[in-house]
């Protein structure tokens, strides 16, 4: 029989960006908070110190500080009618585990999302026309706006020091930065990255073809910075172990880094590590949590955690894992479209276009950050006219030089022997040679993607696995194709050798890495029959759980969600803080 510990008001489920920052938010209240986190106990020393941590083998190849998948796992299908299986190897997406998830082993580019991108649907329709979304996209609005999110996008952005230069300040478009961005109140923290070379020769190109390139807005330091909780960071030095790996130079922006310092002295708050929650324990009319029961991963103990307040905020799909596992809302039928919890999980939609150059052309990647990008945003989100293109959506396209690190990077063109000398030969003459451009797209939410529990596969713990139900949608498939064919335009006048282009293709594959920003699942709304959670990411079901990040996107868009995931933080805090806390109950009545 599980032991019951003593209560606490708030208790989280994970401890990495959105945990810290809503525990920080209560500092001053009277409320005791504590942490749950199914992993170990990490801090930038001595666990990310060099030369361990710039162990590739360790971290970029067998993936050291992501999801121990022998414990827990996920199934993957395309479609409804084929047999799930499980992820038996980490490959297209990298869940983090261990205190700071997700935000130890980012690569730090920190991009807000459009206003259009909270409205997507009305959006489209009013622009469009009521017919032009096309009938297998389930997109949908937030229930939020930029507007309502712009000065948590701030906050974040200074907690952590992101580097870069705003393209529109007030309404007033600045030179040199982002033209089609959203009015923000004030500049970035810090100036911005300098550019790489394959950068300013992408740039030189984007230019002459009428486009605006700027530098990728960076939570990797540009110079030495104190945050507003007094944490300093220092600048990063470019060392190319940014994503899959922690930083050691108090560089990159992540829990750690910002918030740790300062959460570890907070009297309020308390962290548990090793504590894996199995489910979120209801009350007999199941309208209210009365806490969480974890496994202790040190004895195998079963132990209840009381708690007046439950917060979910854990990575992506492991939040909706929870609620489908704890029987909170209705779970998601792709046959009928009805049900709350599951619905609208999408992905990203990455393509990419390879340039090698002549052995004159040293690009020296190695030499990088995880955020050292020059991008353009002029065929992202809706920036660019759709009347007759069939499609939806659109990506950035940015010369990336996140690390060139031996052995994962070895380049070769087609044609080339996929093993023995002949391989060797061609890793050795392209390796300081060889570019990239990244599409990196929208990812719209079909009614057909989902997630739910599986019937036949079982974690560690006894416990049904979360299933996933993906696959491209013919929409972004050719929105990948336009926006590549865009990108090969500026690859051909970079004046590469050869060009290799690879717009993104169905099936979605499980095996080679593509991004690890999973959305959905747990979805925020106005709709309680059709959204998991309200404005304020509080489920519509049982009041007193809230749900935190990437979960609560009813679809995904073009840029890397970490500020969005920031921001949404901060709101919810502030809704917890000052409304919750006073008066506890929904505060949305459906």
């Amino acid at each position: 029989m599980a032991r019951t510990l003593p209560k606490v008001d708030v208790v989280f489920v994970g401890f990495g960006f959105t945990a810290s920052i809503i525990a920080r938010e209560l500092k001053d209240s009277p409320v005791r908070m504590l942490a749950l986190e199914r992993g170990r106990p990490r801090d930038t020393v001595p666990d990310f110190q060099s030369p361990a941590m710039h162990d590739e083998l360790a971290y970029g190849v067998r993936l050291g500080l992501m999801q121990d998948l022998a414990k827990e796992t996920v199934t993957v299908r395309n479609r409804a009618d084929q047999v799930a299986l499980p992820m038996r190897q980490l490959g297209s997406f990298l869940p983090g585990s261990d205190q700071g998830g997700a935000g130890v082993h980012w690569n730090g580019q920190t991009f807000r999302f459009q206003e259009a991108d909270f409205r997507l649907r009305s959006h489209h329709e009013t622009r469009y026309g009521k017919g032009f979304v096309p009938a297998e996209l389930s997109i949908r609005d937030w229930g939020i706006t930029y507007q309502d999110l712009e000065p948590h996008y701030d906050r974040f952005e200074h907690l952590c020091g992101i580097s870069g230069f705003a393209g529109n300040v007030k309404g007033e478009i600045r030179p040199g930065g982002n033209p089609h961005e959203a009015p923000r109140s004030r500049d970035y923290p810090n100036p911005p990255t300098r550019p790489a070379y394959l950068g300013a020769i992408f740039a030189k190109a984007a230019m002459e073809l009428g486009y605006n390139p700027y530098q990728v807005p960076s939570a990797n330091m540009t110079q030495g910075y104190t945050n507003p909780e007094g944490v300093r960071l220092e600048p990063c030095m470019v060392c190319g172990y940014c994503e899959r790996f922690g930083c050691e130079h108090f560089a990159k922006s992540s829990p750690q880094t910002t918030l740790w310092p300062v959460l570890k002295q907070q009297k309020n708050f308390s962290l548990r590590t090793g504590a894996h929650v199995t489910r979120v324990n209801l009350s007999k009319d199941r309208k209210h949590a009365t806490g969480v029961t974890y496994v202790d991963a040190a004895t195998g103990e079963e132990l209840v955690q009381p708690a007046e307040l439950v917060v979910l905020s854990a990575w992506a799909f492991h939040n909706a894992r929870l609620m489908l596992l704890s029987g909170i809302g209705t779970p998601y039928d792709p046959r009928t479209r009805r049900g709350n919890v599951g619905r609208n999980y999408a992905y990203q939609t990455m393509s990419a276009v390879s340039l090698f150059y002549d052995e004159d052309v040293n690009l020296n990647q190695f030499m990088g950050a995880g955020a050292l990008g020059t991008v353009i945003d002029d065929f992202s989100g809706d920036n660019y006219d759709h009347t007759g293109l069939g499609f939806l959506g659109g990506a950035y396209i940015c010369a990336y030089t996140t690390g060139a690190r031996p052995i994962e990077f070895h380049p070769v063109p087609p044609g080339t022997p996929r093993w023995g000398a002949g391989w060797k030969k061609a890793v050795a003459k392209h390796y300081n040679h060889t570019g990239g451009l990244q599409c990196h797209g929208q990812s719209n939410a079909a009614h057909a993607n989902h997630v739910d529990l599986d019937p036949t596969y079982r974690d560690a713990y006894g416990q049904p696995l979360l299933r996933i139900t993906f696959d491209f949608p013919q929409n972004d498939l050719r929105m990948s194709r336009y926006v590549t064919d865009r990108a090969t335009e500026i690859a051909q006048r970079m004046g590469a050798q050869q060009i290799v282009a690879e717009p993104r293709t169905a099936p979605w594959s499980v095996v080679p890495y593509q991004t690890t920003h999973n959305t959905g699942g747990a979805i925020m709304g106005t709709n309680p029959k059709e959204t998991a959670c309200n404005r304020y990411g509080q489920s519509w079901d049982v009041p007193n759980v809230f749900v935190t990040g990437t979960a609560l996107f009813p679809q995904n868009a073009t840029y890397n969600p970490t500020d969005t995931v920031g921001a949404l933080a901060y709101w919810e805090a502030a809704a917890i803080r000052d409304r919750y806390l006073r008066r506890p109950g929904a505060l949305v009545h459906a």
